[in-house]
C-alpha cells in the first residue's frame, strides 16, 4: 500500500472513529466468507459498519484521541464495528455472533462514551437496552397515565350499564316467577 493511500485510510478511520457513538474490536480468525457476509448484513441492518483494518493504520487513527487506550487491543487480526446511532447495537451483534462462532470470532474490547472497554465491558454494553427498546419504554411510560385515565372515565358508564342489565334480568325473573 502506498503512503498516500495509507494516509487516506487513516484519515477515513479517524473521521469514522470521531463520529462513532461506540466501537467494538474483535478477532475474526477462521471465519468463512459466508459467515463474514452474514455478519456484515446484520451490522448493516442495525445501521452499523463492520470492517477489517490493519492494526498499524487503526493505531495511527486513534493516536492522540480518547480512544488511544484501544491500542493495547491491536494484536492479531482486527475487525472494527462502528455505530453512529445506537451505542449498544454493535456490542449486541458482536456478542451474539461470538456465541455462535465461539473459537473463530472473539470480542477483544471496545469504546463507548469516552471509556475504553475490555471484553467483559462489551458484554455488559450488549445487555443494555437498545435505542428502540428505550423509545418503546419511554412511550409506554408516557402513555400509561392517559390509558389509565381513559379506562377510569369509561368505567363509570360501563358499571352503570352492568347495573341496568342486572336490574333488567331481575325484573324479568320476577315477572316469570309471578306470572
Amino acid at each position: 500500500m502506498e503512503r498516500e493511500t495509507k494516509e487516506q485510510v487513516v484519515a477515513g478511520l479517524k473521521e469514522q472513529m470521531a463520529r462513532a457513538t461506540s466501537v467494538v474490536l474483535a478477532d475474526f480468525r477462521g471465519l468463512t466468507v459466508e459467515a463474514v457476509t452474514g455478519l456484515r448484513r446484520e451490522f448493516r441492518a442495525a445501521q452499523c459498519e463492520y470492517k477489517v483494518v490493519k492494526n498499524t493504520l487503526l493505531g495511527l487513527a486513534i493516536k492522540g484521541t480518547e480512544m488511544e487506550g484501544l491500542g493495547k487491543l491491536l494484536e492479531g487480526p482486527t475487525a472494527v464495528a462502528f455505530s453512529w446511532e445506537d451505542p449498544s447495537a454493535p456490542a449486541k451483534i458482536a456478542q451474539k455472533f461470538a456465541k455462535d462462532q465461539a473459537e473463530k470470532f472473539v470480542v477483544k474490547g471496545g469504546y463507548v462514551e469516552g471509556r475504553v472497554l475490555d471484553a467483559r465491558g462489551v458484554v455488559e454494553l450488549a445487555t443494555l437496552p437498545g435505542k428502540n427498546e428505550l423509545r418503546a419504554k419511554l412511550l409506554a411510560t408516557l402513555m400509561a397515565p392517559a390509558t389509565e385515565f381513559v379506562r377510569l372515565v369509561g368505567a363509570a358508564p360501563l358499571n352503570f350499564l352492568y347495573l341496568l342489565a342486572a336490574r333488567k334480568e331481575k325484573l324479568a325473573g320476577e315477572e316469570q316467577a309471578g306470572g
